[in-house]
C-alpha cells in the first residue's frame, strides 16, 4: 500500500502513479496481440511492371574490377539478376600506374608527350569494361576524374589514404578542372570512339554516360559554372562519336540539402536553356537525372542506431526536383548511391557505427528502404530506374573487417542473398500490406524507432511465378524477440504450386554467424574458407514443396527473427 504522510507529497505521489500507468500501457502495446503480423497479397492487384532498380552496383576502387575476387564478385552480381545489372566506377581518367587502394583507382588513359600531345592508352580501362561486358553487365560511366597532365593543379596528385586519416586527405589533383577545356572534349571523344570500335554500337548504346561525382561537395574544386563547363564540353565530345549516348548528371551528395537542391535545379535548368560553354547553343544534352541518397547511422548507449530518414529524405527531394520541370519528369531517374551511409571503405575499427555492415542489419534495412524507394517513386510519378547499392569488395584486406562490400576475401555476405532474392521478383509488383508495416510517412519522416519493428512486405507476379519478400527490421541493432508472420496469398492462377520459403537469419545465407562460431580465424584454412563459401549462399527453410491449393489461396505462418528477411516463392 502507498500512504500519503504529508500534503506536499502529493504531487509526488501524481507522478509516480503517472509513470506506473505509462508503464503498463507500453507493456499492454508489447503483448503478443499487437506483435503478430498479418500480411495479405493478392496476385491479381497489378501494380505495372516491377522496375529493378535494385541491380544497380558501385564502388571507388576501379582496378578491383579485374582482380580475382573482384572478377568472382562480378560474376554472382551478373547471375542474381535476370536483367543486366549495372555498375558505377570512379577514377576511370585518373593518372596512375593501375595499383589498387583505398579510395584510389587509376587507368593512366591520358597523359602527354614533351611537347603537350596529347597520348591515350585505353589498356587499363579496357580490363574494366571488358569484365562487365563479357558477363552481361553494363556501365554506368563516370567521365572522371581529371588526368594529372590536364589539371590545373596536379601537385600533390597520388595520395595514400587510410581509415582514420582526414576524409579530406583524398583530395588531390584529380579534383581540379581542366587547364584546357577542348583537349578535355578530345579525350572524352576518342575514348568513346574507342569503346564503339571495341563494344559495337549496340552495347555501346545501351550503357548510361555521367560527368564527375559530388560536384557540390570535396570532389570538384572549382565552381558551379566551371562544372557546367566541364560537363558541357564532355558531353559534347561524347555526342560527337555517339549521337545517341545517354548522358546525364549531376551526382549531388546530400540532396535534400538548400546547397544540393540549388546545385541540382541551376544544373537543370543550365542544361534547358542555359549557354552551353561547348557549342554556344542553348541547352545541354541531359537523359538522365542523377543523385545521391545516404541514411545516418550512430552509436546511442553503446548500440548501433540506423537512421533510413536521410537517405529517403534525399531520395524525395530528388524526385520532387525532376517531377517539378516538364523536360526532366519522365526522365530516368537514377539514384547514383544509395546507402546507409557515406565511407564505404571506413571499417568498424575506427568508424564502430558501421558495425551493421556484416551482419543482418545491413540486408533488413536495405529490404526495408527499397521497398519505400519503390513507394516514393509511385507517390512523385517519376521514372526511377535505379538506385545504385555502393557496396563491392575489397582486395586482400582482413576478414570482416566492417567495410561496406558485397563480400570479403570471396565469401559472400549476407547482404548479397538480399540481391539474389530481389533478382527472383520479376514481372509486375502487386498488392500486398502488412498490418505491422511502417507507413511511409512515419519511415521517411523518423526511421523504425517505434516500440514495434517493421515487418513489412512486397511482393511480385510473373507468368509461372510469385514472389513475396518480408522482413523484421528496427533501428536500434539489439537483441528482439522473434515476431509472428501469418501471410495469406490470394488469387493465385494454379491448383498445385512448388514454395519455397528462402531466408536469411542467424542459422541461414550468413557467412558472417559462421565465422564467428569459427573463433573468427584471421587466416581461415582451406576447410574453412569452403565453409564459409557455402554458408555465403542462399538458403531455404522449405524447398521445393509441392502444394495444392483449395480456390487459388495459400495461407502460411512461421516466425521470424529479428532483423531476418524471408522471400517466398511460389511457381506453378
Amino acid at each position: 500500500m502507498l500512504f500519503v504522510t504529508k500534503i506536499s507529497e502529493i504531487p509526488k505521489l501524481i507522478r509516480f502513479v503517472a509513470i506506473l500507468l505509462l508503464i503498463f500501457k507500453m507493456e499492454v502495446n508489447a503483448q503478443p496481440q499487437s506483435s503478430r503480423a498479418e500480411i495479405k497479397v493478392d496476385l491479381e492487384a497489378s501494380k505495372g511492371p516491377i522496375e529493378p532498380i535494385w541491380a544497380w552496383f558501385g564502388y571507388d576502387e576501379p582496378n578491383y574490377t579485374y582482380m580475382k575476387d573482384g572478377k568472382k564478385l562480378l560474376t554472382e552480381i551478373a547471375e542474381l539478376s535476370p536483367v543486366p545489372v549495372y555498375v558505377r566506377t570512379h577514377s576511370l581518367m585518373v593518372t596512375g600506374n593501375g595499383e589498387a587502394a583505398l579510395k584510389w583507382g587509376s587507368t593512366n588513359m591520358y597523359t602527354e608527350d614533351a611537347y603537350g600531345n596529347p597520348l591515350y592508352d585505353w589498356k587499363l580501362v579496357d580490363s574494366i569494361f571488358d569484365t562487365y561486358v563479357q558477363r552481361g553487365l553494363k556501365p554506368l560511366v563516370q567521365i572522371g576524374f581529371m588526368p594529372k597532365a590536364l589539371s590545373v593543379k596536379p601537385e600533390p596528385y597520388r595520395h595514400h589514404w587510410k581509415p582514420g586519416y582526414p576524409y579530406s586527405d583524398i583530395i588531390t589533383g584529380w579534383a581540379y578542372p581542366p587547364k584546357d577545356y577542348d583537349k578535355w572534349r578530345e579525350l572524352v571523344y576518342q575514348w568513346a570512339k574507342h569503346c564503339l570500335e571495341r563494344y559495337g554500337k549496340k552495347e555501346v548504346e545501351t550503357w548510361y554516360w555521367e560527368v564527375w561525382n559530388e560536384p557540390n561537395g570535396a570532389y570538384w574544386k572549382g565552381s558551379r559554372e566551371e562544372f557546367f563547363k566541364l560537363y558541357d564540353y564532355a558531353a559534347d565530345g561524347l555526342r560527337k562519336a555517339l549521337p545517341t549516348a545517354r548522358i546525364g548528371g549531376i551526382n549531388v551528395a546530400g540532396t535534400r540539402g538548400k546547397d544540393a537542391t540549388e546545385w541540382t535545379r541551376k544544373f537543370i535548368e543550365h542544361c534547358i536553356s542555359g549557354s552551353n560553354y561547348a557549342t554556344g547553343q542553348v541547352g545541354s544534352p541531359l537523359d538522365a537525372v542523377l543523385f545521391h541518397a545516404k541514411g545516418e547511422p550512430r552509436i546511442v548507449r553503446g548500440v548501433v542506431q540506423m537512421n533510413a530518414s536521410p537517405q529517403l529524405q534525399d531520395i524525395e527531394a530528388g524526385m520532387k526536383i525532376a517531377a517539378s520541370y516538364p523536360q526532366t519528369k519522365d526522365l530516368p531517374l537514377i539514384v547514383g548511391e544509395s546507402d546507409p551511409e557515406g565511407c564505404a571503405a571506413c571499417g568498424m575499427a575506427t568508424n564502430p557505427q558501421n558495425a551493421y555492415r556484416n551482419g543482418l542489419m545491413y540486408p533488413s534495412y536495405t529490404a526495408a528502404t527499397i521497398a519505400r524507394i519503390y513507394q516514393l517513386a509511385s507517390v512523385y510519378k517519376v521514372n526511377l530506374v535505379g538506385a545504385v547499392n555502393w557496396s563491392f569488395e575489397f582486395e586482400n584486406q582482413p576478414w570482416f573487417f566492417g567495410y561496406r562490400d558485397l563480400a570479403t576475401n570471396g565469401v559472400d555476405k549476407p547482404i548479397l542473398n538480399l540481391f539474389r532474392m530481389l533478382g527472383k521478383m520479376t514481372g509486375n509488383k502487386v498488392e500486398a500490406t502488412s498490418s505491422r508495416m511502417y507507413p511511409l510517412k512515419t519511415f521517411v519522416d523518423s526511421s523504425a524507432r517505434g516500440l514495434l519493428s517493421d515487418i513489412g512486405v512486397m511482393a511480385s507476379k510473373d507468368k509461372y511465378t510469385a514472389g513475396v519478400l518480408v522482413w523484421n527490421y528496427h533501428d536500434n541493432n539489439e537483441p528482439r524477440a522473434s515476431q509472428k508472420v501469418s501471410v495469406l496469398i490470394d488469387n493465385i492462377p494454379a491448383g498445385i504450386v512448388k514454395f519455397t520459403h528462402y531466408r536469411i537469419d542467424d542459422e541461414h545465407s550468413n557467412s558472417y554467424e559462421v565465422w564467428k562460431k569459427m573463433g573468427s580465424p584471421r587466416h581461415p584454412s582451406a576447410s574453412q574458407i569452403s565453409a564459409l563459401e557455402k554458408a555465403g549462399q542462399l538458403t531455404s527453410l522449405v524447398q521445393g514443396k509441392k502444394i495444392n491449393l483449395k480456390s487459388g489461396k495459400l495461407s502460411y505462418e512461421f516466425d521470424l527473427p529479428h532483423a531476418a528477411v524471408s522471400f517466398l516463392k511460389l511457381d506453378w
